[in-house]
C-alpha cells in the first residue's frame, strides 16, 4: 500500500542590497540562521548603515560607484553578524549558568541585592516588590517578571536541594501552582546564600559597572561549594540548553576534595563519592550504575526515575497503595491527570472511535483500580493513595501497571552545559565541572588571603607610627602645636609616611594613655604574626590547598544533610496483559485494514472486505504470535496479534496500530510464534542486490515506531523478504536476464541489522527482479514475454548450471521469460514449510 510522496521542495537564494542606483552590485549571499557550536562564539562584530540622506564624507575624486558601494551592506553578512550577537548575549546573559558560582546573572543580581538591602537569615523579611525593583533598577533593566520568577526559583524548596531564599507565603507548589504576586510575598536570604556571598566583600572577586555605570555589582560571586552541582540548573539558549539535576552536599564536598588533594581522581573513584543525583523531592534511580557513569562522564543521558512507594495493610484483609514521594518535576495533579485519561480516555483528533490500545488500558485499569486520590497536606508532603479494585489483586500487577503508564516512573535529563573558566559555554563532564570549580576556589582563596595582607600590612604599618608617638608624647605634641602645617613637618621630625602622619592627626588625646600603648604592641604583635601566616599560605601551595580543603569540610559539616534520593538499579516496569493462547487467522487487506479472526480452517474466498478493497494477506497462527510489516524502505513495525480487532467488521487500518513514517509503502506482512522468534530464520534483499540474514527476534520492535533495521543507499528500496531457516541455495535475477545461485551460508548474518553485503554483481542500470529459495521442488518464473504473462518451471537440479560465489554476475538465463516480475510470491508466514 503506497501514496504518493508530496513533490521536492527548491531551495531559493535570497540576495539583498541597500543600494538602488546599482541593482548589478547585489549580492548573491544566502541568508542562512548560524547554529552555535558548543565551543561557542567570540564573533562581537556590528556592521554600520549609513543612511542615504548622510552619505559618507568623499573627495571630489570620488566615483558616483564608490560612493554607492558606501552605501550598500550585504545583509546576510549583517543578519548573521546581528543574530550571533543576539544568541551570545543570550547564552551568556540569560540561559546558561557559570561554573564558578552555578548561578545565572539575574539570580546573582537578586542575592546580591537582598544581601546590600540587609536581608540576611536573621533579618525581618520585606515585601518582594522592593527586592525586585531594587533588582531592576540597579543591576538587571528586564521585565520584571523574569526577575520575579527567577526569585520565586531560589525560594522553592521543591525545585532546589538548597533553597537560597527564605519565602515567606505562596511561593507556588509542585503541583504547578503559580506563586503570588510579589505585592503579597516576602524573602530573605537563608543560611546556606551565606556560601555565596560571605566573601564578597573581601577582594575575592571583581567588581564591574552596572547597565548605565552608577552602580557597582560583582562579576562573580565567591561559591565556598560548587553550588552548581548542588541545586543544578535548567535552561534553554540558542543552539544549545542546559538540564543539571541536583545533588547532596556532603557528597559533592567529598568528591571537590578528592579532586583538591588528588588531581588526577579518575571518573570511576568520583562516581563512588557522588554516584547520582540527589532530588529535593526523593524519588528512586533506577538506571544501573554504568549508565549513570557514562551520563555523567560525558555530560550527556537520561536518568530513569520513579516514586517510592509502600502497602498500607487496613481491615479484614483490605490493603492500599500510597507513594510517599515522586519523580523529579512529576506532581501528584499529574498523576491523577494520567489516571483520568487512562479510565476515561478521550478519542484521538482526526480519529472516530477510541484506539484498541486505548479500550485495552482502559479495560485494564478500570479492572484494577477502584480508587486514586490526594491526601498530601501539612503532615505529609507527598501522599498519592490507591486502592485496588479487590484484596485478591496481586500487588506487584498494580505497582507495574502504574508504573509503566503513569508519570511515577519518567526519564530526568542530563545535560551538563554551562559557562566555563574561559568564558565559553560547552558541555562538561561532572570530573570536568569539579575540576573547574576547585581552581576557581583555590583562585578566590588566594585573592582573599592577599586583601586580608594588604589590610593586615596596612594596620601594622598604621600600629608602627602610633608605637613611635607613644614614645615620643611630647615632642610630637611640641611639633603639632608650633607648626602651621603640621602634617609635612611630623612627616620630616620623625620619618614618617603620608599615611601614619594623618592618623596620629586623628588620634584622640585619649589614645595616648599607657594602657592604649601596651594595647598598640599587643595587636602590632598579633597583626605581625597574622601577616606572617598569610605570606607563607601564600608562598606555599600546599598550605593554600590545605586551607581550602579544610573550608570545603568545615562548610559540609555545617549545612550537609543526609541523602534523599534512593539510587539502586532496577528495570524498567513493564506488565504483559494476560493473553489466551487461541487459534486465530490474521486478514490483512490491500488498504491496510487488519482483523483476526478465531480458529483456522475458514475459507479465504468467504472473507469480505469494503467496497474496492481486496485481499492482501492472511495467516493461520495463535494469538500470542506477532504481525511483522515490512517497509520498502528497511522499516520493520511490530504488532501483537492479540491487539488485532475482532472480525466482526472490516478491521482498522493497521497504521493505527503503530506509528509509520510518512506515505508507507509496504512489502510484506509476516507472522511468527513468539516463543520461537529466535529459531526462524529470515533473508531480506533489496533491488540492488545487497542482502543480509536475521531471525525473527532480531527484527522484533519493541516501539510502536519500529525498528530501521535495514540500511539502503539512495535509490535503493527492500524488495524481498523470505523465511529461510532450513534453506541452503537462493536464487536472484537481474533484469539484463542474469541468473545466479548461490548458497544461502555466504549471506551474513546480522542481528543488529545493516546494509549487508553484495548478493549478485549487477550491470549498468540492472536492479534485482526476483530472488526465492531454491528447494527440492525446484523454482517457477512468472514474468511477461509480448505482454503476456509467461511462466517457466525449472527443477532442482536444472538450478545447479547457475551455481556460482557471491558477489558474481551469475549466467545468462535460459527462459522465455524476458522480464521478471517475482521470482515467488513474497506475502508469506512462518512457521516455513518446505
Amino acid at each position: 500500500m503506497s501514496l504518493p510522496k508530496p513533490p521536492p521542495q527548491s531551495d531559493a537564494n535570497l540576495a539583498f542590497s541597500f543600494d538602488e542606483t546599482d541593482p548589478a552590485q547585489a549580492s548573491n549571499e544566502t541568508l542562512a540562521a548560524t547554529q552555535l557550536t558548543s565551543e561557542g562564539s567570540t564573533a562581537n562584530s556590528s556592521v554600520e548603515l549609513l543612511p542615504k540622506s548622510t552619505p559618507a564624507p568623499a573627495s571630489p575624486q570620488m566615483s558616483t560607484d564608490t560612493e554607492a558601494d558606501l552605501n550598500a551592506v550585504d545583509l546576510g553578512i549583517y543578519a548573521e553578524r546581528a543574530y550571533l550577537d543576539y544568541a551570545m548575549s543570550v547564552v551568556k546573559g540569560r540561559a546558561l549558568p557559570q561554573v564558578q558560582d552555578g548561578l545565572k546573572p539575574v539570580q546573582r543580581r537578586i542575592l546580591f541585592a537582598m544581601q546590600q538591602m540587609g536581608l540576611s537569615a536573621g533579618a525581618k523579611p520585606v515585601k518582594c516588590a522592593r527586592v525586585v525593583g531594587d533588582v531592576l533598577g540597579k543591576y538587571h533593566p528586564h521585565g520584571d517578571t523574569a526577575a520575579y520568577d527567577a526569585l520565586v526559583r531560589l525560594a522553592q524548596n521543591f525545585t532546589l536541594r538548597y533553597p537560597l531564599i527564605d519565602g515567606q507565603g505562596n511561593f507556588g507548589s509542585r503541583d504547578g501552582d503559580g506563586a503570588a504576586a510579589m505585592r503579597y510575598t516576602e524573602a530573605r536570604l537563608t543560611p546556606v546564600a551565606r556560601l555565596l556571598l560571605d566573601e564578597l566583600e573581601q577582594g575575592s572577586v571583581d567588581f564591574i559597572n552596572n547597565y548605565d555605570g552608577s552602580q557597582q555589582e560583582p562579576s562573580l560571586l565567591p561559591a565556598r561549594l560548587p553550588m552548581l552541582l548542588l541545586n543544578g540548573a535548567s535552561g534553554i539558549a540558542v543552539g544549545m540548553a542546559t538540564e543539571m539535576p541536583p545533588h547532596n552536599l556532603n557528597e559533592v564536598a567529598q568528591a571537590a576534595l578528592a579532586i583538591l588533594k588528588h588531581p588526577k581522581t579518575d571518573d570511576a573513584a568520583l562516581m563512588q563519592l557522588m554516584p547520582g543525583p540527589d532530588f529535593p523531592g526523593g524519588g528512586q534511580v533506577i538506571s544501573t550504575a554504568q549508565d549513570i557513569a557514562n551520563a555523567y562522564r560525558t555530560g550527556r543521558g537520561s536518568l530513569r526515575v520513579r516514586g517510592v512507594c509502600e502497602f498500607e495493610d487496613m481491615a479484614r484483609g483490605q490493603w492500599q497503595l500510597v507513594f510517599t514521594q515522586l519523580p523529579h518535576g512529576v506532581s501528584t495533579a499529574t498523576v491523577l491527570q494520567d489516571i483520568e485519561a487512562l479510565t476515561n480516555p478521550q478519542i484521538k483528533v482526526g480519529k472516530k472511535t477510541l484506539s484498541p490500545e486505548q479500550v485495552q488500558l482502559k479495560t485494564m485499569f478500570t479492572g484494577l483500580l477502584d480508587a486514586a486520590r490526594d491526601e498530601s497536606g501539612k503532615d505529609a508532603a507527598v501522599r498519592l493513595v490507591f486502592e485496588p479494585k479487590s484484596s485478591r489483586i496481586e500487588r506487584d500487577v498494580l505497582v507495574n501497571a502504574l508504573l509503566k503508564h503513569t508519570s511515577l516512573e519518567s526519564t530526568v535529563s542530563l545535560n551538563l552545559v554551562c559557562i566555563g573558566l574561559d568564558g565559553r559555554p560547552r558541555q562538561m563532564g561532572s570530573r570536568e565541572i569539579l575540576q573547574q570549580w576547585v581552581d576557581y576556589r583555590i583562585h578566590t582563596v588566594r585573592r582573599r588571603s592577599q586583601h586580608h595582607l594588604g589590610k593586615l600590612e596596612d594596620r601594622i604599618h598604621v600600629l608602627e607610627g602610633r608605637l613611635l608617638v607613644m614614645l615620643s608624647v611630647d615632642a610630637v605634641i611640641k611639633v603639632i602645636r608650633n607648626s602651621d602645617e603640621p602634617k609635612p613637618d611630623l612627616m620630616a621630625a620623625f620619618k614618617l609616611s603620608e599615611r601614619q602622619a594623618d592618623d596620629i592627626l586623628d588620634m584622640r588625646l585619649r589614645q595616648l594613655a599607657k594602657l592604649e600603648g601596651f594595647k598598640i604592641e599587643q595587636e602590632l604583635a598579633e597583626s605581625r604574626s597574622k601577616a606572617a601566616d598569610l605570606q607563607a599560605l601564600l608562598n606555599d601551595e600546599t598550605l593554600l590547598n590545605k586551607q581550602v580543603g579544610k573550608e570545603i569540610t568545615a562548610d559540609a559539616k555545617l549545612y550537609g544533610d543526609a541523602r534523599r534520593t534512593l539510587i539502586e538499579a532496577a528495570s524498567k516496569a513493564d506488565i504483559d496483559l494476560p493473553v489466551s493462547d487461541e487459534p486465530v487467522t490474521v486478514i490483512v487487506s490491500a488498504k491496510g485494514w487488519v482483523r483476526a479472526r478465531q480458529g483456522h480452517g475458514h475459507d479465504a474466498s468467504t472473507f469480505t472486505y469494503k467496497t474496492g478493497d481486496a485481499a492482501w494477506f492472511v495467516s493461520e497462527c495463535r494469538s500470542v504470535d506477532k504481525l511483522l510489516a515490512f517497509s520498502t524502505t528497511g522499516r520493520i513495525y511490530t504488532i501483537a496479534v492479540a491487539d488485532c480487532p475482532s472480525a466482526r467488521g472490516d478491521g482498522v487500518p493497521w497504521t493505527t496500530l503503530m506509528d509509520t513514517e510518512p506515505n508507507p509503502a509496504w512489502l510484506c506482512a509476516m507472522t511468527g510464534a513468539a516463543a520461537g522468534l529466535q529459531s526462524a530464520g529470515i533473508l531480506l534483499i533489496t533491488q540492488q542486490a545487497m542482502a543480509l540474514r536475521a531471525t525473527l527476534g532480531d527484527v522484533l520492535a519493541t516501539r510502536k515506531s519500529g525498528k530501521q533495521f535495514v540500511n539502503l543507499d539512495d535509490g535503493d528500496r527492500l524488495a524481498f523478504v523470505m523465511p529461510a531457516a532450513d534453506a541452503n541455495l537462493v536464487l536472484s535475477v537481474t533484469s539484463d536476464g542474469r541468473a545466479l545461485v548461490q548458497p544461502v551460508a555466504e549471506i551474513k548474518v546480522l542481528s543488529a541489522g545493516g546494509k549487508g553485503v553484495i548478493l549478485q554483481k549487477l550491470e549498468t542500470k540492472a536492479t534485482l527482479t526476483g530472488a526465492c529459495i531454491v528447494g527440492e521442488a525446484g523454482v517457477t518464473l512468472r514474468g511477461i514475454t509480448r505482454n503476456k504473462p509467461v511462466e517457466d518451471s525449472y527443477t532442482a537440479r536444472q538450478m545447479n548450471n547457475y551455481l556460482g560465489k557471491r558477489a558474481t554476475k551469475g549466467s545468462v538465463l535460459e527462459s522465455r521469460v524476458r522480464a521478471v516480475t517475482s521470482a515467488v510470491t513474497v506475502y508469506v508466514t512462518a512457521p516455513v514449510t518446505a
